[in-house]
């Protein structure tokens, strides 16, 4: 089995991977607060554990990978301040609370299929937990890690000898944690305090609330992932993921109420992705227009494009998104599958002379997870001295990890520049005729489109569209 070498957040190096059983590996990767669509840098980060997670299976680990799905409790502050995000979302489309993550977490889940990210073994909501998360916060009461004030229950961050063992930080430079506009919470023993049980004394109008010890309320961000965890994966967990703006609080406070309720270290190793920036720095949705994968199929970006996109950089590294690098991309994609496609299945494997490949690709991975060069190893296999059945297995193998489709892909159609045009051309003029309100020119044209093998699907963020199958 290969040594994977990866970047540990807790040890601030690159050091060899090391499950607490071998052979097997325990992996939690934080989910989405589904209040709204992915923008394309959060898709950044399920990109890289999707990899990351490929890549364990490939050097011969079995893995089972948990994911979490909030629909409750994260507030529009990670330091427990603002509104719930979901009762945002529910507010801003007037829909139920549940409407909007069930709809939001298709959604998801709908663009990572497009990315070819698989879906984890366990995904498991906030809202069927509720048991799990107050039995842990009576516990952390019990023994004395945790409070309760003003009708709130806390987590007590002065019980700690290293709170920051995670990020790194100093107490006195860290700011209150809200904003100038909020009151500090003066029901805190230290600053650094956070919620694990609100109750109706933060939030009347909070439409999801449970009973419990402290009163009526509902569970803290924090403790969810923790406890959804531990339910899953037990009390030792070898790897867990996430961006890179989740290291304080978030999982700065996963380790300081799972450990204090555990008794022990609770993971070994922890891997965060960097941040994908635009122009004016972190891609978010709170400045309001951002960049999602449909709107970039609107604009003829296939999913596997931007994909490419993200494994041509290093994870650890800031990427900044801009259009003439994704052309490029595109470019060069299309390249490759040309080249994929152009590959016979027919001939005698070169066993012994694909064996050099196999170790250089897992070189590229096991070194901190470098998927240009894995990507390049994929470009060296088509200018090798090998038969097309020989390179035509070991791309397929390759892609696994990868998730490019370079096989697949080249079975399915692909529409010329010309179509491309028409079609677009057509759009615009539905377009128009919708906004006039001639909804019968529009389903003509949408009538029209699909003759010529062409589908359309009207989303939120405008119309998409693909080579009907």
């Amino acid at each position: 089995m290969v040594t994977m070498n990866l970047y540990n957040t807790l040890t601030r190096q690159t050091e060899p991977f090391e499950p607490n059983e071998p052979g097997r590996v325990k992996m939690y990767t934080c989910g989405p607060t589904v209040y709204h669509f992915a923008h394309i840098g959060n898709l950044r980060t399920y990109i890289m554990e999707d990899v990351l997670e490929k890549s364990l299976r490939y050097v011969g680990y079995h893995v089972t990978r948990v994911m979490n799905i909030t629909d409750v409790g994260h507030l529009s502050s990670d330091a427990d301040s603002g509104e719930d995000k979901m009762l945002l979302g529910a507010k801003r489309e007037h829909k139920s609370v549940m409407e909007i993550a069930e709809f939001y977490k298709d959604a998801f889940f709908a663009d990572c299929e497009k990315l070819n990210i698989k879906t984890p073994d366990i995904v498991e909501p906030a809202t069927n937990c509720i048991p799990e998360f107050i039995r842990m916060i009576k516990e952390l009461v019990d023994i004395g890690y945790a409070y309760t004030a003003g009708g709130n229950v806390y987590f007590d961050t002065g019980k700690l000898e290293d709170y920051y063992v995670l990020s790194n930080q100093k107490e006195e430079d860290l700011m209150v944690g809200v904003r100038e506009d909020v009151e500090e919470d003066q029901n805190k023993k230290n600053k650094t305090d956070f919620v694990l049980w609100f109750t109706k004394s933060k939030f009347e109008d909070q439409e999801l609330k449970w009973d419990s010890p402290w009163g009526m309320g509902y569970p803290g961000w924090h403790i969810e992932c923790s406890a959804i965890c531990i339910k899953h994966l037990g009390d030792r967990l070898d790897i867990h993921c996430g961006g890179i703006d989740n290291v304080f609080p978030h999982h700065t406070n996963e380790i300081a109420q799972s450990e204090a309720f555990l008794g022990h270290k609770w993971c070994n190793h922890w891997f965060h992705v960097l941040h994908l920036n635009d122009t004016s720095g972190k891609m978010s949705k709170s400045k309001g227009d951002f960049l999602t994968l449909s709107l970039l199929e609107s604009k003829g970006y296939s999913p596997m494009v931007y994909r490419m996109f993200c494994l041509q950089s290093h994870y650890r590294k800031p990427l900044e998104f801009n259009y003439d690098v994704l052309d490029n991309t595109k470019a060069a994609y299309e390249k490759l599958v040309k080249k994929t496609s152009s590959l016979q299945e027919s001939g005698e494997l070169q066993q012994e002379e694909m064996q050099e490949y196999r170790e250089a690709f897992s070189r590229a991975l096991a070194a901190d997870l470098n998927t240009s060069q894995a990507v390049t190893v994929v470009y060296d296999v088509l200018k090798a001295e090998l038969n097309d059945a020989s390179k035509r297995k070991l791309i397929g193998e390759f892609d696994a990890v990868l998730g490019l489709d370079l096989l697949r892909k080249a079975e399915k159609k692909e529409a010329d520049s010309e179509l491309a045009a028409f079609v677009e051309k057509k759009l615009a003029e539905r377009k128009e005729a919708k906004k006039a309100k001639d909804f019968a020119k529009a389903d003509a044209i949408r009538d029209e489109l699909l003759a010529k093998g062409v589908a359309i699907k009207d989303t939120r963020e405008g119309t998409v569209w693909e080579l009907a199958k």
